[in-house]
């Protein structure tokens, strides 16, 4: 596709994204700060889109910049992640698109002092357990995973996980968008 058809594609696509969240244009005006007229003509067409409008649009769906534009493919499928630790853990991203459900690899060193300390948030998360153990405190639960167990759970019941030992843990988390703030963000 030509730089016209690539750009000619990007109205119907934005109007697919919000329709997909059943936002209007007045819902997406106040979350991106962009009027009402715009977000209906670079909808229909009528208005070419520039960076300046894109960048807070991708924001508001939840998609990559180049999911909007419909990128031609890099080439290379392998996500080079980064890994971040946080709190103790390490956290190797397995995805790449901004927003919705995020998967990680988690390492888990084992807790010197395995105190609980319970927190909630918003969302779901989901655990497998691929080597060592994990302690899942969820509400008044206390359950010791192992390797090949799964637990998924909503964050908003008081939940801890933690390490008891022998030796590191490590994990297959997905967590939803407040999750992934909750655990991964400083």
């Amino acid at each position: 596709m030509d730089d016209e058809g690539v750009l000619r594609a990007v109205g119907p696509r934005l109007r697919q994204l919000r329709l997909e969240r059943e936002a209007t244009l007045t819902d997406l005006a106040e979350e991106t700060g962009i009027s009402v007229s715009t977000l209906s003509r670079l909808e229909s067409g009528q208005r070419k889109p520039t960076l300046e409008l894109l960048l807070p649009l991708a924001r508001a769906h939840r998609v990559a910049l180049d999911e909007l534009v419909d990128a031609p493919e890099t080439g290379d499928p392998r996500i080079r992640s980064k890994p971040v630790v946080r709190h103790g853990r390490t956290f190797i991203s397995l995805t790449r698109r901004p927003g919705g459900l995020q998967s990680f690899k988690m390492v888990m060193p084992v807790e010197k002092d395995p105190r609980p300390t319970l927190q909630t948030h918003e969302g779901y998360e989901w655990l497998y357990v691929l080597s060592g153990k994990v302690r899942l405190v969820l509400g008044t639960r206390d359950l010791v995973l192992e390797p090949g167990e799964v637990a998924e759970f909503d964050t908003r019941t008081p939940h801890w996980i933690g390490n008891p030992g022998p030796t590191p843990a490590e994990v297959l988390a997905i967590f939803g968008p407040q999750g992934e703030r909750m655990h991964v963000r400083s």
